[in-house]
This record gives C-alpha cells, structure tokens and sequence, in this order.
C-alpha cells in the first residue's frame, strides 16, 4: 500500500510540470538503459523536462508504478497524461508520433 503523500507528490509533480519522467537515476547520470533511452528521445528533441529519481525514495518507486498501473520504470508524462515506458516512447519518437504530441500540447521540440 502507497502512502497518500506519495501519490499527491507525484499528482503535483505532473501537474506542475507539463513533461516528467519517472527514471532510475538523473537526466544527467541515468542508471539504466531504458532511463538512458528516453532521456536520450527527449534529448534529442530538445523537450525540457523533469527528471524524477526514484532510485533515492522506495516509497516513490512502488507509488508510481501504482498510480500508473504500469509495472516497469521509466515512465513519460506529458501535461498530465502518462505516456509510456521506453518501448511505447522509442516506438513514437520513430514514427513521429511523440513529437506531434508534444506540438499538439504546446510543447516546444526543436527541429530534426
């Protein structure tokens, strides 16, 4: 069981932030490969977004995967709506679909 504290941080963080991305390490020092994968998506993208480690809070890291319903980390939100782990991302980044996403919410994505 989640504490509710958990899942109101993690509704704030969301709400606060128009892209968060739920990962095991930083944007700067990811510590795993799918982590390292989608930060490199956006990255490439140029999207400015919210790193959030849960390597740092276990509470964190089982509240998230509750509050998604999605088992595994990282997980990509863009204004409030979840995303996807890092196959759904990498898949669409490849078609194009994330970045019409992101300029369909207003979200900046620099040029390819």
């Amino acid at each position: 069981m989640t504490d509710a504290t958990v899942i109101e941080r993690i509704k704030q963080d969301i709400k606060d932030n128009d892209v968060v991305l739920y990962m095991k390490g930083t944007p700067v020092f990811p510590q795993c490969g799918f982590s390292a994968a989608v930060v490199e998506v956006l990255s490439n993208l140029g999207v400015k977004f919210k790193g959030v480690n849960v390597l740092t809070d276990p509470a964190l890291r089982d509240g998230i995967k509750q509050f998604s319903s999605w088992p595994t980390i990282p997980q990509l939100y863009v204004k409030g709506e979840f995303v996807g782990g890092c196959d759904i991302v990498r898949e669409m980044y490849g078609t194009g679909e994330l970045q019409e996403m992101l300029n369909t919410r207003g979200i900046a994505v620099a040029a390819e």
